[in-house]
């Protein structure tokens, strides 16, 4: 979502930038990626969080995290995980925030929207369907969203995508059955016919991203190499949290 000429941010704790092709230190840059390898400068245009847990006794009023932003009718919508409790204990459910500037944003009071069902199971990540330049994408009238779901209480850890639909961005369909293992944070675009999706695998340690391709949404086929794994001095065990863009055909 570009809803002016300059790219806005909704994000947790930190932001990393990477393009989508590989590079080996001693290669140069091509001319169309080297404004985004650069260093960039963000600025912050709010003085605090746009967002904070909940009152004591909402769902939200220990954990908030994850944020995913659709703008539609002049109007910011913003869907979040929350959970209460204790680490252990949490199970997290989706909650929805609206706003007109994209800064100032009130919850909803149907909140929480969307829950698995099962009281074990935590929704995770949530994704919309986007084209490739960010905005959101509709496909019959109607949002698709994918999400990471485990059960915080299984020693597996096993997290697997799945896929819920609404038209208005509060009721939302029941969890789809689960579409791929080992996902979580993912992206999706819609690039002609097939839907792209870059995610965190985490089969294994050190987690990486990797992408997949579907013609529908539903049945995916993972691309056998990671597109990016921890190979840089500052990187810490771990890769998550992709987001996906193409502007200037980059």
């Amino acid at each position: 979502m570009n809803s002016s000429p300059v790219l806005r941010c909704w994000f947790s704790l930190f932001l990393i930038l990477a393009c989508c092709r590989p590079l080996s230190a001693s290669e140069p840059i091509p001319r169309e990626l080297r404004p985004w390898l650069h260093p960039q400068t963000w600025h912050r245009d709010t003085s605090g969080p746009v967002l904070a847990l909940g009152k004591p006794g909402a769902f939200d009023d220990t954990h908030l995290f994850a944020p995913c932003v659709s703008f539609e009718d002049e109007r910011f919508s913003l869907w979040y995980c929350g959970s209460q409790g204790t680490v252990k204990q949490r199970v997290f459910q989706m909650g929805r925030a609206d706003s007109p500037d994209g800064i100032h944003f009130q919850k909803q009071e149907q909140n929480p929207i969307f829950q698995f069902g099962d009281a074990r199971h935590s929704i995770l990540t949530p994704t919309l369907l986007r084209t490739p330049e960010g905005a959101t994408l509709r496909e019959n009238n109607q949002l698709r969203l994918w999400f990471s779901a485990t059960d915080f209480q299984n020693p597996t850890g096993l997290h697997q995508l799945h896929e819920a639909t609404s038209a208005d961005g509060i009721h939302w369909s029941k969890p789809g059955p689960a579409e791929l293992e080992h996902v979580y944070a993912p992206t999706i675009l819609k690039t002609g016919r097939h839907y792209q999706m870059w995610f965190t695998d985490v089969s294994k340690d050190p987690w990486c991203i990797k992408h997949a391709t579907s013609l529908d949404g539903k049945q995916w086929r993972v691309t056998p190499d990671p597109v990016l794994e921890v190979d840089q001095a500052w990187e810490a065990g771990r890769l998550f949290y992709p987001t996906v863009l193409k502007i200037d055909d980059v």
